[in-house]
């Protein structure tokens, strides 16, 4: 009889009502980390509540009240843009870093060169000292040039060496001959006819404006690389985002274990959706990196940039020298274009002394020294291969600020995976924009991408347009950048020559009057239908 009685008594006992299991644990743990946070404890619960009120974290037993979830949801998403703002600092500085090496690099040359100016160039004699002022004025063309100057290379060249014709006869002239303004204008002009400096011109114009163009483009690509990852790193998160980014951060503090990290899949999907946008920058960022790279090898090729800015010094004398040897023969063709100067009976102009004594000089080479030659090839090599490492940076973002939050590898059965304790089963999104339409963790209309982004997206473009362009020569313009809709992939370049005009709404001619005709027939077609039923009752009646 006892038995069955004792048997009655428990389970009584275990029908009763009783405490909610946990409703008596403790949060003293939160407490101690809301504060450190910076908040007060105003409305903080000393024990846990139910959490009905929740909106972010999963409903249950919680020590977070509906202002602590929105306090610690915004604490998340401040502290995620922080992350991101500071990756983004960091590969500005390496981008910064990338551009005074170069820079360094780059105008030491040119200094180098001009200093070598005086060595090159005293055998002239006058032709030297009483023109330094204009050789001068071509290394502050060409360094105002490589700094962004909207200067043309091509015009500045042929002005320096007309100039320089027009200076070296009249020096070469006899002192009694009157030679007018009007008249060294004309044989200015002979510069591209009578080709007095041989070939030197031409072939020193093709390759200093490859040299400086290259140049020039390649630090204006690290700048506006590092203006675009200043730009997109502040950008800021969706409230979508911040629902994502508390749930995954501190709602393990609200639900009593803040020790369990999220798992890695989890986190990776929060942030692949906060940060799609972002992602989309990939292809146009890494066609930029690509061709950045290109550019920088370019520069060893032959004739490399060292030894096209260290022999410019050696080229000018090789032309000036060439026209002294020549200078009867040029005189002539003058005379016969421009007439005889000076009055009548004065006689033809005869050469001075300082002339045959220069002319008997040879016309000195550059020889790079082995030392140069390695210190490019390093240069060359070390942006190369910083550049490489900054190809992906976009879409390895989520992974770099998951390796600072989520759990290890060995610990995926035992994460906070959004609900609980345990592993993560959803599959990880792609990257960008597109691939986050069945994103389980952040919510976002794919439809509406960010303009701030997209707007960078377009200076990458017109960015790595530039850079091709210079690799095939041509002068590249920097000036208003925002009026370029041109870019790789829009169809409007051919082997780095692009139309001015801007693109119709048909790329090719053909498909224009495919479309005109077919939209002419549909015109005829609709017309018949329409006339149709009047023909019909017509025939009624």
């Amino acid at each position: 009889m006892r038995l069955p009685v004792l048997l009655c008594v428990l389970a009584c006992l275990s029908a009763a009502p009783g405490p909610v299991a946990g409703a008596d644990r403790s949060c003293t743990d939160l407490r101690q980390f809301y504060t450190g946070k910076g908040f007060t404890l105003v409305g903080v619960p000393q024990t846990e509540i139910s959490g009905e009120h929740l909106r972010m974290c999963p409903q249950g037993p919680t020590c977070c009240t509906s202002a602590m979830e929105e306090n610690l949801g915004g604490l998340s998403t401040r502290e995620t843009e922080g992350l991101i703002r500071e990756a983004g600092r960091s590969l500005q500085s390496a981008f910064n870093a990338l551009h005074r090496s170069f820079d360094t690099y780059f105008t030491e040359l040119h200094s180098r060169s001009e200093r070598s100016l005086q060595e090159a160039l005293s055998p002239l004699g006058p032709l030297y000292s009483q023109n330094t002022r204009l050789y001068g004025d071509l290394y502050v063309d060409l360094r105002q040039y490589y700094r962004g100057s909207a200067l043309n290379l091509d015009e500045t060249l042929s002005e320096f060496w007309s100039r320089l014709l027009e200076r070296t006869f009249k020096i070469s002239a006899p002192t009694d001959v009157n030679l007018s303004e009007d008249y060294l204008e004309c044989v200015a002009k002979q510069q591209e006819t009578l080709r007095p400096f041989g070939d030197v011109p031409r072939d020193m114009k093709v390759k200093l404006i490859r040299a400086f163009v290259t140049a020039r483009s390649f630090v204006q690509g690290l700048i506006v690389s590092a203006d675009v990852v200043r730009k997109v790193s502040q950008v800021h998160l969706s409230p979508e985002c911040t629902k994502a980014l508390m749930k995954l951060v501190y709602c393990p503090h609200c639900r009593g274990i803040a020790s369990v990290k999220p798992c890695s899949n989890y986190c990776s999907n929060v942030m692949k959706g906060c940060l799609a946008n972002q992602a989309d920058l990939d292809p146009e960022w890494q066609n930029l990196i690509d061709t950045m790279i290109q550019v920088a090898s370019s520069f060893s090729t032959e004739p490399s940039l060292d030894v096209v800015l260290s022999s410019i010094p050696a080229r000018i004398y090789e032309a000036v020298h060439y026209l002294q040897e020549n200078m009867d023969t040029f005189t002539a063709k003058v005379y016969q274009t421009c007439g005889t100067p000076g009055e009548p009976g004065t006689g033809s102009p005869t050469l001075n002394e300082q002339r045959k004594k220069s002319g008997s000089l040879t016309a000195s080479e550059y020889k790079p020294s082995p030392t140069a030659g390695l210190r490019l090839e390093m240069q060359v090599s070390d942006l190369s291969s910083k550049l490489r490492e900054m190809r992906q940076y976009w879409v390895q973002l989520p992974v770099a600020l998951c390796s600072k939050l989520a759990a290890g590898g060995a610990s995926q059965d035992k994460c906070w995976n959004g609900m609980t304790k345990a592993r993560y089963l959803p599959e990880v999104m792609g990257d960008g924009l597109a691939n986050q339409i069945n994103n389980p963790e952040v919510e976002l209309d794919i439809t509406k991408p960010d303009m701030t982004i997209r707007q960078q997206i377009m200076q990458l473009k017109i960015m790595s347009n530039k850079l091709k362009n210079a690799l095939d020569g041509n002068d590249v313009d920097f000036q208003d950048a925002s009026d370029d809709i041109s870019g790789s992939g829009s169809g409007m370049c051919v082997s780095g020559h692009c139309s001015r005009n801007r693109p119709g709404l048909y790329a090719y001619t053909p498909d224009n009057n495919r479309v005109r005709g077919a939209a002419a027939s549909r015109t005829r077609l609709c017309g018949f239908l329409l006339l149709l039923p009047l023909v019909i009752l017509l025939l009624q009646r």
